[in-house]
């Protein structure tokens, strides 16, 4: 018998609470590649061809989950929408170059469409932080179309306080709370599955606020389908500002508006994804928590957007940098909460059965503790983009950029974790070494028109000869010719494919040559796919997939050394490569072509921009040799005369 309502007085009815988790059942989560991103550039929901929301957390992206089948089953929650009997799905895109999601499904004699996303836009309006819109409508017949919502909150898939304010339910679990609002014709699942026809001409609209902390605002559901096509609008002018010559150009705009999802818009932080624990190695141990944000990110997204037209993003991920920073210059955390925070410490959620078995499920991230000598290199080189592009440092800024330089002249020479965090011991990985020595160069060109002490020069010159003869005498194994993983050894790295941007050695010169045909050799796994060093050289049991950063990076060293042809055909195998809806995770299992890893990736996406800037570059040099006699050659191909004194040597970014 079903339990009785209370009314709690005028307008309010509150429901019995929903029933405990059902027994563990047979539901399975989707391919990763078969899921879509929406978000609102706060938070993000990934949703599987069959109308399945099974990931979202709130109210931001590194909050607690309130749907998180994905790695938890049924139990952990969900929101379906979409067909209720079978159906085949006839078409799913993005509507033109926006957010929006939309899926199509063949179902008896009719079509289902299922168009959903995010408000992004609600500054200067009374509208919820969070809004999710997600409309159903019937072509050529009626279709039965079904809704399930199950939120549960975090850990322990906490089950909300439901209650009923005139039309919407309402979930509370403490200053967290959502409502779900419908259109006529659609009655509300109370936590459980409901059925209901979709007749053509009569579209039924579901809306979901997120409320934290503040006021719950209910919005009509007809009027949240009028702010998604407003938005959808934005969407499309923020894209068409997009640069018009880019290579591939339909592709690369859908990793930038993917980018432009994945940052933290309070703030300005990358997330480096919005899931956790996806597995690198399905059934292993290798499931990482990727939604924080890396320094190293925002500095390759400050090149990726700033020569892709967009400056704005650029300064955004720049200015979070600083802001993030500051608490512990000259050290630069590896990586950081989105509102500048050191990450908390990693730990397993008990109970999660996760992703295809893949346990522990991780919150937290145990990297945030090492000592990685990249990142001064990539933020370094950032700060010389946007000096390039004509944005003059501010003083605050240069004396954060000295200090960063400063550390980089006093630690150099120690060993680091290195840019793929290995759990191991420390080591003098020559591409680390690289980078500080990028550090160094950047610093002292930007010193050119920046105040700087002869003394503090005369450091940073030394740091920057000491380095330079050290990574030769060190870091190159004189059997191949060839820059290795760390000193004195014969692996080789994938990252060292940034070799050619770097200036240390001419791109043209047969060491960097022979460095990126070794690493596409020993380190391939068939055309462009690339492992990020020998497999099982990283202390942890279990193998891993190709790390697909590391392609797009293939192509742009390519495409700097003079090999345009291959780089252009290696960039369309990539692009093949792709989800149904252009997006790319993580890494990708070789031999099945299956997405591993995090979903979608930001660093995968901002390589695969950097790649077609470099395309672009040869393009407009119109020769295989990338660096003409005279000036400076930046991923925008803007040609700019060199300082006195300085080399002609492009952005690593």
């Amino acid at each position: 018998m079903k339990p009785a309502s209370r009314t709690k007085g005028p307008g309010v009815t509150e429901l019995p609470a929903a029933v405990a988790p059902s027994p563990p059942d047979p539901w399975q989560p989707a391919p990763i590649a078969d899921y879509g991103l929406v978000g609102d550039t706060r938070t993000a929901a990934v949703v599987s061809s069959a109308g399945s929301l099974d990931w979202m957390c709130a109210p931001a992206f590194d909050g607690e989950p309130i749907f998180g089948a994905l790695l938890g089953g049924r139990a952990a929650g969900l929101f379906l929408a979409g067909p209720a009997g079978p159906a085949a799905v006839l078409e799913r895109r993005y509507r033109g170059n926006t957010a929006t999601l939309e899926t199509t499904w063949a179902s008896g004699r009719g079509r289902l469409t299922l168009t959903e996303g995010m408000v992004a836009e609600v500054a200067g309006s009374l509208l919820p932080t969070t809004l999710l819109v997600r409309r159903l409508s019937a072509a050529d017949a009626r279709v039965a179309a079904v809704v399930r919502f199950a939120p549960r909150l975090g850990e322990t898939h906490r089950i909300p306080r439901i209650s009923r304010r005139a039309r919407d339910l309402v979930c509370e679990w403490g200053p967290l709370a959502l409502s779900l609002g419908s259109s006529e014709g659609c009655p509300l699942p109370g936590g459980g599955e409901q059925s209901f026809l979709v007749q053509p001409g009569h579209p039924v609209t579901l809306v979901m606020a997120v409320a934290y902390g503040e006021p719950l605002i209910h919005v009509d559901p007809e009027a949240a389908w009028t702010l998604l096509c407003q938005d959808e609008r934005r969407w499309e002018a923020w894209s068409d500002e997009v640069d018009a010559d880019l290579p591939f150009r339909a592709q690369v705009l859908r990793s930038l508006v993917t980018l432009r999802l994945l940052t933290y818009s309070p703030s300005g932080a990358p997330v480096a994804a919005p899931t956790t624990s996806l597995p690198e190695n399905p059934g292993g141990i290798r499931n990482w928590d990727y939604r924080f944000a890396w320094p190293r990110d925002a500095s390759i997204g400050v090149a990726a957007f700033l020569h892709a037209g967009k400056t704005n993003e650029a300064l955004n991920f720049f200015g979070w940098l600083l802001h993030a920073s500051r608490l512990q210059r000259p050290r630069l955390p590896a990586l950081l909460t989105l509102s500048g925070r050191p990450v908390p410490r990693e730990r397993e959620l008990h109970g999660w059965p996760g992703y295809a078995g893949s346990v522990p499920v991780r919150t937290g991230n145990g990297a945030a503790g090492q000592h990685q000598l990249d990142g001064y290199g990539w933020v370094l080189d950032a700060a010389w983009v946007l000096e390039q592009g004509g944005h003059r440092l501010y003083p605050e800024t240069w004396r954060a950029m000295r200090g960063f330089a400063d550390r980089v002249a006093a630690t150099w020479s120690a060993p680091d974790a290195g840019i793929w965090e290995v759990r191991d011991d420390a080591a003098h990985h020559v591409h680390s070494k690289l980078m500080a020595w990028l550090a160094l160069d950047r610093a002292l060109r930007m010193s050119a028109t920046h105040r700087l002490g002869a003394g503090q020069r005369r450091r940073w010159l030394s740091a920057l000869d000491q380095l330079g003869t050290e990574i030769r005498s060190k870091g190159i194994d004189p059997a191949r010719n060839t820059y290795t993983r760390t000193y004195g050894s014969a692996d080789l790295d994938a990252a060292l494919l940034v070799l050619p941007l770097i200036g240390l050695e001419d791109p043209g010169s047969e060491v960097v040559r022979r460095t990126v045909d070794a690493v596409r050799a020993e380190l391939g796994a068939g055309g462009p796919l690339l492992y990020r060093y020998p497999p099982g050289q990283d202390g942890l049991e279990g193998g891993e997939g190709v790390f697909l950063p590391c392609s797009f990076w293939l192509v742009q060293a390519l495409a700097l050394t003079g090999r345009s042809t291959e780089a252009a055909e290696a960039f369309r195998v990539m692009l093949d490569l792709a989800s149904p809806l252009g997006l790319f995770s993580e890494e990708l299992d070789p031999a099945s072509g299956a997405f591993l890893g995090n979903y979608p990736q930001a660093l995968t996406h901002a390589a695969l921009v950097q790649a077609a800037l470099a395309l672009r570059t040869e393009s407009r040099a119109g020769h295989g040799n990338l660096l003409p006699a005279s000036g400076v050659v930046d991923l925008s191909g803007t040609i700019r005369t060199p300082a006195a004194g300085q080399e002609n040597t492009p952005h690593v970014s």
